[in-house]
């Protein structure tokens, strides 16, 4: 296991320095406590050497970049959250820049993503993650064996459970798959399923082996987001995975591979808001931001906003007071 050192994340180069006008601190040794992470994670595992480098991993930046438009200030009154993004409450928020990369040595930003996570979970915060394609939430999911069992949501229009793709086992097809197979992960919730993408019949059967809830997009848009909130389990500790691409396109629509009828803005809100009320989110990222299909930056301010809704709803469920 890769112990967790300073130069295992590089600082923010453009625009804005952080998410949310937070503090970039890289080297977490400074600290003694933290109240929220945020981390990018930009390079997955790649399929193919087309893929060791894509637009996906400007993805931290771009969220980034976006601050301004989704919160102008930290004083100001959102009413996604009905006041004030911190509630005039002393939260210790962080940016711990970006995971480097290693050209030669392509695994080891997973070593390094875990061991930093560790390291943020060690200091009391609660990691936000901002990708790179779907397979770094991977060594995220590891590292959260410190606070489990987890209930795994997951927001994507596909289903994930490919045990490999061209040999590769911890690719953007496969985070659910790996999930599964972690002891600390239990239930798991797949929510806006819809079209179709590398799920075969056999994954379908695979995560329905395991007892995974499969929410189509139809279902939770016939059936609401209340509905989909009552069947998962109170008092739980919760971590939350989103794909861009299961998020409607009208809102998300840098993308490669959008699916028409996702979850929405609203249905998103109530989501967020009514798991920090069920019970405890511990993390959350959003992944597969292809920045250059962005129109008028509204991809990377919905998920700024997504954040926003977590912080806000955290600050005012009392998540961070134990660290004063």
């Amino acid at each position: 296991m890769t112990a967790y050192k300073p130069e295992l994340t590089t600082a923010p180069k453009h625009g804005h320095k952080s998410l949310l006008y937070s503090e970039v601190v890289t080297d977490l040794n400074t600290l003694d406590y933290v109240d929220i992470a945020v981390l990018g994670i930009p390079y997955g595992s790649p399929y193919s050497i087309d893929e060791v480098t894509n637009d996906q991993t400007n993805g931290p930046t771009a969220v980034r970049q976006a601050t301004d438009r989704a919160l102008r200030s930290f004083e100001r009154y959102d009413f996604d959250i009905g006041g004030s993004m911190t509630d005039n409450q002393p939260v210790r928020m962080v940016d711990c820049g970006d995971i480097a990369g290693n050209a030669r040595e392509l695994g080891n930003h997973y070593a390094a993503a875990e061991a930093v996570v560790r390291k943020i979970l060690a200091l009391g915060g609660m990691p936000l993650v901002i990708g790179g394609d779907h397979g770094v939430p991977i060594p995220v999911l590891k590292a959260l064996d410190s606070v489990g069992p987890i209930t795994l949501i997951h927001i994507d229009s596909h289903l994930d459970w490919r045990d490999h793709v061209n040999g590769v086992t911890d690719g953007y097809s496969s985070p659910i798959r790996r999930a599964s197979e972690m002891d600390h992960i239990h239930e798991i919730f797949q929510i806006g399923l819809r079209a179709n993408g590398s799920a075969r019949q056999e994954e379908v059967d695979a995560a329905l082996a395991y007892g995974a809830h499969l929410i189509p997009a139809h279902q939770l848009h016939d059936e609401g987001m209340e509905a989909v909130l009552a069947r998962i389990p109170d008092g739980g500790n919760y971590y939350i995975t989103c794909d861009a691409d299961g998020i409607d396109p009208t809102i998300m629509p840098a993308v490669n591979g959008p699916a028409l009828d996702g979850v929405t803005y609203g249905e998103m809100r109530k989501l967020i808001h009514g798991l920090v009320k069920k019970g405890r989110v511990v993390g959350m990222d959003i992944v597969e931001i292809t920045p250059k299909k962005d129109l008028n930056n509204i991809t990377s301010i919905t998920a700024c906003r997504f954040f926003i809704n977590l912080i806000g709803m955290a600050v005012r469920a009392g998540y961070f007071k134990k660290n004063k």
